[in-house]
Order: C-alpha cells, then sequence, then structure tokens
C-alpha cells in the first residue's frame, strides 16, 4: 500500500481487503488522516482490528470537508462497510429529509425514527450522516441554498427575508414552481454530490435572469455560486466547524456508564446507561437489582452487575467504560471488561470538583476525553440518576 501520493486536500478515503470495503471515512486532510493510522504505535481496539485487514486504499478528493461527509455518506449507504457499522445502531444514524410540502423544508431524523415515522410527508431522504453534527450541517445548507423554514403568506416578512437569506415565500413573492427550479433541485443535486451541475445550471439561471434584465435575481444567484465555490475556504478558515462539527472517524460509538445505590443492606441496584456522540440513547438503558451481595459494598455489586452484562454481548461492545467512583471501581472495571477502556469520575475533595481516573495511558482516547469532559459528566450523572430512580421504585412497590 503507497500512502506516500495522499493528497493534502479534503476527501474520503477507503480501506480495502481486496475488493471488499471495509470502511470509509472523511477528512480535511486525506494526507494526514491516512497518515495518522498508520504512525500511532497503539490504536484505540477496533483500529487495531481494522489495520490489520486492510492490504488496499483507495481515496476521492472533494472540494469542501462538507462534500466529502455527504460522499461518506453515499458510500455508507450503498456498501455497509463493516466497521462503519460496528458499535452502531439505528439509535445513532442521522439522516436529513426534506419535507413534503408546496415549499418544503429541511430537517433531521434518527434511523429509529424512520419505523414509526409517516413517509408520506417525507419528500427526499439523505444520509446517513456519521461523527458530524448535522443540525450545523443544515444550517450551511440553509445558508447556500436559500432554503425556506417560513409559511407561504404570513403576516409579517421572516428574519431571513430581513437580512437576504429567504426568496420570499413568507412575502407571496416566488411561486411553488420557481421555489422548486431555485432552490430544491440545487439542493438534491448538491445532496447527491453534484456540486458542478449544480453550479452550471445555476450559471445558466443567472445568464437568463440578466438576459431578461431581472439583474437583482441574475446576482443573488452569482453570489450563491461563488459561495459553493468557496465552501473550501469557508471549511478550513473557521476553525471551530473543523474542531467541532466535523469530527473526523473518531471510533468512539458507544460509551456505557455504571453506577450502584447501595443504601444499606436491602434495595440494592446498578443502572447502566449508554451514549453516543449525540446523547443518551434511553431505551437501552440496563437495570440491576443485586442477587448475590448481603453486605453494604458497592465493589461486589459493581461486580455483579459486570458479570452479567458480560453475558449480554448482543447489547453491543462498549468503546468506553465509565463507573462513578475512583481507582477501585476502574481497577474491576479494568479486570473485567479487557481491551476496552475505563474510565472513573469521583467527587473530590471540593464536592463541586470531578476527578476523572484513567484505566490505560491511551493517548488518543484520553485527549478525546479531555475534550469531551461534559459529556462524560453528563453520562456519570445520569446513571446516578437512573440507579437513584430505580432504587426508589424497587423500595416502594416491596413496601406495599
Amino acid at each position: 500500500m503507497n500512502i506516500k501520493n495522499l493528497p493534502d486536500t479534503p476527501g474520503i478515503y477507503l480501506f480495502y481487503n481486496k475488493e471488499k470495503l471495509l470502511y470509509v471515512g472523511k477528512a480535511t486532510s486525506l494526507k494526514s488522516r491516512v497518515r495518522s493510522y498508520f504512525s500511532n504505535s497503539k490504536n484505540v481496539r477496533p483500529i487495531e482490528l481494522l489495520i490489520e485487514e486492510v492490504n488496499k486504499i483507495d481515496w476521492i478528493s472533494t472540494d469542501s470537508a462538507i462534500e466529502a461527509a455527504i460522499l461518506e455518506a453515499k458510500y455508507i449507504k450503498k456498501f455497509k462497510p463493516k466497521y462503519n457499522l460496528m458499535g452502531k445502531d439505528d439509535k445513532s444514524w442521522i439522516y436529513i429529509y426534506l419535507t413534503k410540502e408546496p415549499f418544503p423544508k429541511l430537517k433531521t431524523i434518527r434511523e429509529h425514527e424512520l419505523k414509526s415515522f409517516d413517509k408520506r410527508v417525507m419528500k427526499k431522504l439523505f444520509g446517513p450522516y456519521p461523527n458530524i453534527k448535522t443540525s450545523e450541517l443544515v444550517r450551511i445548507l440553509h445558508s447556500l441554498f436559500f432554503i425556506s423554514r417560513c409559511e407561504p403568506n404570513q403576516e409579517k416578512a421572516c428574519f431571513d427575508f430581513q437580512i437576504r437569506k429567504c426568496l420570499g415565500v413568507c412575502k407571496g413573492l416566488i411561486s411553488e414552481k420557481e421555489y422548486d427550479k431555485r432552490v430544491i433541485r440545487p439542493l438534491v443535486q448538491f445532496l447527491n454530490g453534484k456540486k458542478k451541475a449544480v453550479i452550471k445550471n445555476l450559471e445558466k439561471q443567472m445568464k437568463d435572469y440578466a438576459k431578461n434584465e431581472q439583474f437583482e435575481k441574475a446576482n443573488k444567484i452569482k453570489i450563491q455560486i461563488r459561495s459553493l465555490e468557496k465552501i473550501q475556504d469557508i471549511s478550513f478558515i473557521n476553525k471551530s466547524f473543523v474542531e467541532d462539527i466535523f469530527k473526523e472517524d473518531v471510533f468512539i460509538k458507544r460509551i456505557e456508564g455504571y453506577d450502584i445505590s447501595n443504601l444499606g443492606k436491602d434495595y440494592k441496584v446498578g443502572s447502566m446507561v449508554v451514549f453516543d456522540l449525540n446523547g443518551p440513547i434511553k431505551n437501552e438503558y440496563k437495570k440491576f437489582k443485586i442477587k448475590t451481595v448481603l453486605k453494604q459494598s458497592d465493589i461486589d455489586c459493581l461486580r455483579e452487575v459486570f458479570e452479567r452484562r458480560l453475558k449480554h454481548f448482543e447489547w453491543g461492545i462498549p468503546d468506553i467504560v465509565l463507573v462513578d467512583g475512583g481507582r477501585a471501581q476502574v481497577n474491576l472495571a479494568k479486570k473485567m471488561f479487557k481491551n476496552i477502556f475505563v474510565l472513573g469520575i469521583a467527587k473530590g475533595k471540593e464536592r463541586k470538583k470531578n476527578e476523572f481516573v484513567y484505566g490505560s495511558k491511551d493517548k488518543d482516547i484520553i485527549l478525546f476525553i479531555e475534550k469531551n469532559k461534559k459529556l462524560f459528566i453528563n453520562v456519570r450523572d445520569e446513571a446516578h440518576r437512573f440507579a437513584i430512580i430505580y432504587h426508589k421504585k424497587l423500595a416502594q412497590s416491596e413496601q406495599f
């Protein structure tokens, strides 16, 4: 495999075993991203497994990070690569869709919501888009394509119209047919990875408007074309977009948080909560009534919870196990969850201070945790809340 010729541009990279696509990822710099897989002496476990299988690498350059995310989504949807699906479930995939109404709007939806969603109100579905904030993608698309967020013929003009980001749906200044031509068709083409075709069609529209002396409309399209051509510059200059919105290939797909509620010898319970990078996945939470521990011992209760959890591989494999506690809890989890990163969060001497206790020295994961401390504190707090609720419910039910 020759990775020396990789370009220093945005795009997607494709890892193969022979002709089978194992993984597709997006990058703001193909060269640095792909090299990082082979330069780290110790990778996160799923990456180690992936690298062992890879014998061919391909890539496709794009003009911008956004287009890389769109192209990645197409490949995931078409080929369903093994390592893209690892640790993912239908709660994790996020899509965007166009509503089926005279002036369609752009919205987001998770895959598990699609099962009960009324498809009759959906015009077009795009995705999935892993590891990016789809709300930010939607915001950028609104800006690029003047997508309506208002209702036709409102009493007052919407804010977007006042800042020239709405074509006048709220004021009745654009017909359904023209809205489809000016907004929906270019947007759909762009989300299908056809930016060049979008620009070509917009240039034709601009010339037609100029020919008919509709200079204001022609100028608006000229600005739109320039914005589309400059997406690449925006994605690099706006540091927050690169670091926060466009989360490149973080293999942290599943975080499990554990806590024990133990207020005496009776009604001892444990909790397991599940998070991904987008937040809690509540229908995967588990609660445990402690059966084997007679004395008051959080460590022994936690051991029972881990033993019972490890009998259920069908629940998925966590990338990080988080325990509410310090070194003792972390050491127990390390012993039982082999090859999985363990994190403990304990209350410090100052009750408001959180102490992070790491189960290993994996620099990549520790750096990720350090950048996302609030997420992991939320996991710890949610595990605590869920355990307390179950403890109270159990105590009340057995008293009556």
